[in-house]
């Protein structure tokens, strides 16, 4: 994969501008804007906080038995034990991403908006943020270029998340449950922002031109492999692995 500058991105970028006026940018967020995952952060706070309601319970049992766990374990055990079993490589990455945004379950989404905001202040995300990822940001507002979030993590938390930057959260494409009455359902709205998924969801969003696209994983290869410009940020082993299916992914360099 070879090593590009900013400058360099961006004036690829510029050009296809220059040809097709209107496009966008699409990034990931976790890894790609920032370091970390505030899916993650979000989730032990939530273990810590003790607030799983018995709205979520029966998805969780329902969850840990279609992966062999004994049911009647306490919520919080449960929640704990699967997302270990995630970690050691043992449940599929999507499965946890959707049960972290439904393991709100029984709250009110005002009250989920509060927690994420809390969680990213306190996991201090803005000192987080990517520099080479900030100024492709920056550069993008400056020129009027819309650029969107497309993440796996929930909802609320990358909205939060992406203040940190300056972005606009409506422009944020994220796991999200399904709610009732300002309330959370222990369900997801599909498609969610994850593989294929990712793509599906911008395209639902916006048919403007995708300029490029930013991502640090091997689930962002599909919206990677979408743009015109495709670019990875600090790339995990994964999509390092897969760099040659998509011959003009560049890997940015990284800044400090």
């Amino acid at each position: 994969m070879k090593m590009e500058r900013v400058e360099e991105t961006l004036e690829r970028i510029r050009i296809e501008a220059e040809q097709a006026p209107g496009g966008v940018l699409a990034f990931d967020g976790d890894g790609t804007l920032w370091s970390g995952d505030v899916g993650d952060d979000l989730f032990l706070a939530l273990l810590e906080h003790g607030g799983i309601r018995p709205e979520a319970y029966e998805a969780l049992e329902r969850l840990a038995t279609s992966h062999g766990f004994a049911p009647g374990l306490p919520a919080r055990e449960l929640a704990h034990q699967l997302f270990a079993a995630f970690e050691a490589g043992r449940i599929p990455e999507k499965d946890i991403y959707e049960m972290v945004a439904w393991l709100f379950a029984g709250w009110r989404v005002d009250a989920v908006r509060d927690f994420a905001s809390d969680v990213v202040a306190r996991r201090e995300v803005k000192q987080r943020i990517h520099p080479e990822t900030r100024r492709v940001v920056e550069w993008a507002q400056r020129h009027g270029i819309g650029c969107y979030v497309v993440s796996a993590s929930p909802l609320a938390v990358v909205e939060a998340a992406v203040l940190a930057v300056g972005m606009d959260p409506m422009n944020v494409l994220a796991c999200t449950p399904r709610t009732e009455d300002g309330t959370v359902l222990p369900s997801i709205v599909e498609p969610i922002p994850y593989a294929a998924g990712k793509v599906r969801c911008l395209r639902s969003r916006t048919d403007q031109p995708l300029y490029a696209a930013f991502g640090d994983n091997v689930f962002d290869l599909e919206l990677l492999a979408a743009s015109r410009v495709p670019v990875a940020i600090r790339p995990k082993p994964r999509l390092r692995a897969r760099a040659a299916e998509l011959p003009s992914l560049v890997q940015l360099h990284p800044e400090d």
